[in-house]
């Protein structure tokens, strides 16, 4: 997935771009940014919550 920038002229423009983006988005691109995003905030070991959930 291709990096994309837009340059909005108020608010309202701007969460509408950012809606627009989500809803083209499939799916599995939407799970692959999690785990990037997930990998950038606690590193590549980060346990899965809900293997800690079901240990409980």
């Amino acid at each position: 997935m291709e990096r994309e920038a837009n340059k909005a002229h108020s608010f309202a423009d701007a969460e509408k771009w950012d809606r627009e983006q989500m809803w083209a988005m499939t799916p599995d691109e939407r799970i692959e940014i999690a785990s990037i995003l997930r990998e950038r905030a606690y590193g590549p070991d980060a346990p899965d919550v809900r293997e800690a959930e079901r240990a409980k």
